[in-house]
C-alpha cells in the first residue's frame, strides 16, 4: 500500500491482490466476486479496474457518489478515482484489475474522453451486450490460466470489452451520444482534460478547434444544454473534490495545483459551485 500521509486517501497498487487472485499474469489479475464484500474506508488504485456484475446488491461509491449495485451491469474505475463498497450476500461478479501499462494497449478502445466514463461508472446492459462480455471475460480467465498466456490476446479480447462498454454507455447516456454525433463537442471536451488546469476560458478552447467562442457556447447549449464555460467549470470542480478528498495538500496548494492565482479565487470559486467552502468540504 502506498501514499499513507496523514490526511490522504492510500494508494493500493496491483501487487496487493496477488494472494486472493484466481488468475494472473504481471499485468493483469482476474478475479471472481462471489459473497458480501466490505470496504468502509476509501481508496484508491493505481490501476484500472473493470466489474462485470452477474447480480449484484448493495452500494458502489465512487468519487463520493453512491451507485446501487445491479443485475447484468458493468462498473469502470480509473487509476486515481477513490472508491468504497458495501456489497450484499447474493452478489455474484468477474472482476479485471489491469496495471496502467497494459491498460495503455486498449486504452483507445474506450471511445470516449476518461472524464465521461469517470462520470458515468456505472453502465446498465442489455442481455445481448452482458453476454458478450460474459464470453470475453472467461475467455481471458481461461487464458490467464495458461502456463504460456499470450499479452496479445488477452489485450485483443480487453480491447474488445472496451468497444462493448463505449456502444452500451452511448446507448445510456445521453452526452456519449452527443459526443459520438458532433466531433467539434468531442474534441472540445478531450482539450478540457488536457488543459483545465491551465486555461478555463472559452476563447482558447475555441481556437484550437478554429471556431468562434461565440458558436462553441452555441454548440454546447445546443447540445448539452449547459454553456460551454460551465463544462470547463465542472471538469475544475471534479478535480478539486478528489484533490480535497485523497491529498494532504493544503488548500491554497490545490488552488495553485488548478491554476488558481490566489486561495482566496479558489475558495469563492468553489464555495460557489459546489455550495461549501473547500474546507467543509474536506472535513465532510
Amino acid at each position: 500500500m502506498l501514499n499513507e500521509k496523514k490526511g490522504s486517501i492510500p494508494v493500493i497498487n496491483l501487487e496487493e491482490f496477488r494472494k486472493g487472485q484466481l488468475a494472473g499474469r504481471e499485468e493483469i489479475i482476474f478475479n471472481e466476486l462471489n459473497g458480501e464484500r466490505h470496504i468502509e474506508k476509501p481508496h484508491k488504485h493505481d490501476f484500472f479496474i473493470i466489474i462485470l456484475f452477474t447480480h449484484g446488491r448493495g452500494i458502489h461509491n465512487i468519487d463520493s457518489v453512491d451507485y446501487a449495485v445491479g443485475d447484468r451491469e458493468v462498473h469502470v474505475l480509473f487509476p486515481g478515482q477513490i472508491h468504497k463498497w458495501d456489497i450484499k450476500a447474493e452478489t455474484v461478479g468477474d472482476q479485471l484489475m489491469v496495471a496502467q501499462p497494459f491498460f495503455e494497449h486498449f486504452a483507445p478502445y474506450f471511445r470516449y474522453s476518461f472524464t465521461n466514463y469517470q462520470s458515468h461508472p456505472v453502465i446498465q446492459l442489455t442481455e445481448k451486450a452482458f453476454n458478450q462480455l460474459l464470453y470475453e471475460f472467461n475467455a481471458i480467465k481461461e487464458e490467464l490460466k495458461r502456463n504460456n498466456s499470450l499479452a496479445q490476446l488477452i489485450s485483443a479480447r480487453a480491447a474488445v470489452i472496451a468497444a462493448i462498454v463505449s456502444r452500451e454507455a452511448e446507448n445510456e447516456f445521453t452526452e456519449f451520444k452527443v459526443y459520438q454525433s458532433n466531433p467539434r463537442l468531442a474534441r472540445f471536451n478531450m482539450l478540457i482534460d488536457e488543459y483545465f488546469k491551465e486555461q478555463k476560458n472559452v476563447t482558447f478552447y475555441a481556437d484550437q478547434l478554429h471556431i468562434s467562442a461565440n458558436y462553441l457556447n452555441i454548440l454546447s447549449k445546443k447540445h448539452l444544454k449547459i454553456p460551454a464555460t460551465q463544462l470547463i467549470q465542472q471538469r475544475v470542480c471534479t478535480e478539486a473534490k478528489r484533490l480535497l478528498q485523497s491529498t494532504p495538500l493544503s488548500i491554497k496548494e490545490i488552488a495553485f495545483e488548478l491554476g488558481f492565482t490566489d486561495h482566496a479565487h479558489f475558495s469563492n470559486f468553489f464555495k460557489n459551485k459546489i455550495g461549501m467552502p473547500p474546507s467543509a468540504f474536506r472535513e465532510k
